[in-house]
């Protein structure tokens, strides 16, 4: 199983992935007129200017910062880092390079799909807001063609995040702090699984407001210790940066293979770790964005475009400037290539420990990823739900259900083989991106006014 899974994953990453991910972002970014760089400087005034722990209960919805931190919480997880250090190990520091092209463009989709969230959304008679793909594949396709798409969007955004994704998120807890403490990964599993459990239950309310909490956090958290080891090899950081740049157009001097192989290794490992991580183009953080409350859709797709920016170009960064330098510059373990014993589960607690010491830098990656990892659940289950609910028409025993199997998949994520877990997300990932790029592409026009109209309202009120 995992061997066909594989096979069928390289096809949709090499091929259709990296096609439709830098298409829709070039494509999008040519009709916003760069908006990742124009509105880049208002999206985070628009953040941080009214940053808040405590945001509480909005009626109708959340507050923008809440559901952008129930974004991040999204993408700010395993893919952070140990999906960093698999595209690193697999297509070499120059896969970086190539996250980072992805993120770029990956910003300009970001802000279409928040803001066609925000414009496609509903209210509902009791007042709650319930947005995301499924009602701009409806406005995009109004008829039997766009109930496909939205019901195949559904099942599959349900079976890869809600299910597969969690299992990988608890997963590489399980194996983390297994590493770092010898605690079996079934008792974590159990853990993660029943606190989890009664934070699903709060709704989205409770899940918004952990996050606004947990997020901010847990990145100063892990910040802070990566700083703390690039400042111990500051004097390999050049050679790591450097790296990161010749390996992007030459991979093949480290991973080998041809010049035309290696490179499309690293630009697939780029595209497909990139979208795990930052989830741009996959349509997943548009359920967040949908309920935010904002005066306009274009408010919230510039908060949208840093939740990217956060995600790949401060967190991923410093997992890749971390395990570069350890264990690539230097002359470091994996300078020739991979090595026996290193893989992408244990890079990171690798390279902290270079600086920490065995104990203390495998427990401090483990920390920061039980907490990465565990906010990803939180989010993943409510962009499930919230599919579950467009399905099967608000049924609350299709929710409970639904709620229960999340719980018996995070719990059994601890027990699988990393490996296929992994393929198996990756899959269903992909299988997302495929209606929703199209309803994205569809709607061009849509974000096109949005992003005009938003940026002289902008200049206005800076007036």
């Amino acid at each position: 199983m995992l061997q066909f899974v594989q096979t069928v994953n390289g096809y949709l990453a090499d091929y259709i992935l990296i096609i439709l991910l830098i298409g829709t972002g070039i494509y999008f970014t040519v009709r916003t007129r760069f908006v990742q760089v124009r509105c880049f400087s208002e999206g985070m005034k628009k953040v941080f200017g009214d940053f808040s722990l405590h945001g509480g209960r909005h009626s109708g919805g959340i507050s923008s910062f809440q559901a952008l931190t129930t974004a991040i919480a999204a993408q700010v997880g395993t893919g952070n880092i140990v999906g960093a250090c698999g595209a690193i190990l697999t297509g070499g520091p120059g896969a970086i390079f190539w996250m980072w092209v992805i993120a770029f463009l990956g910003m300009a989709t970001i802000y279409a799909e928040a803001v066609l969230a925000q414009e496609t959304r509903i209210i509902h008679p009791d007042g709650s807001a319930a947005g995301g793909p499924v009602y701009y594949i409806h406005r995009a396709f109004p008829g039997s063609f766009g109930r496909f798409l939205a019901s195949f969007f559904s099942v599959a955004i349900i079976l890869a995040l809600g299910f597969m994704g969690c299992m990988v998120q608890s997963n590489s807890i399980a194996e983390a702090c297994t590493n770092a403490f010898g605690v079996p990964g079934w008792v974590i599993g159990i853990a993660v699984a029943l606190t989890a459990g009664l934070i699903f239950i709060g709704g989205v309310h409770r899940i918004a407001s952990v996050t606004e909490k947990l997020v901010p956090l847990m990145a100063c958290l892990y910040l802070a210790g990566g700083l703390i080891i690039l400042i111990a090899r500051i004097a390999f950081l050049p050679e790591a940066i450097g790296m990161i740049f010749r390996y992007a157009f030459a991979p093949q001097a480290l991973i080998g293979g041809s010049v035309g192989a290696a490179l499309k290794i690293a630009v697939s490992q780029g595209a497909k770790r990139g979208l795990f991580s930052n989830e741009a183009g996959m349509g997943s953080t548009p359920h967040a964005h949908a309920i935010a409350k904002v005066k306009k859709p274009h408010d919230q797709g510039v908060v949208a475009m840093v939740g990217v920016f956060i995600d790949t170009f401060i967190v991923l960064t410093m997992t890749a400037l971390v395990v570069i330098s350890c264990l690539y510059a230097g002359g470091g373990p994996l300078a020739g290539g991979a090595a026996e014993g290193i893989s992408k589960t244990n890079m990171a607690q690798l390279s902290f420990s270079m600086v920490f010491g065995e104990g203390i830098g495998s427990a401090f990656v483990a920390v920061c990823l039980l907490f990465f990892a565990f906010s990803t659940v939180l989010s993943w289950n409510l962009f499930g739900k919230l599919n579950v609910q467009y399905l099967f028409k608000n049924s609350r025993t299709a929710v409970l259900v639904y709620s229960a199997l999340a719980i018996g998949f995070v719990f059994l994520g601890s027990l699988l083989s990393n490996d296929l877990v992994w393929e198996l997300t990756d899959f269903f990932n992909y299988l997302m991106v495929l209606p929703n790029a199209i309803a994205l592409i569809a709607l061009g026009s849509l974000v096109a006014v949005s992003a005009r109209e938003g940026e002289k309202a902008w200049k206005a009120e800076k007036k």
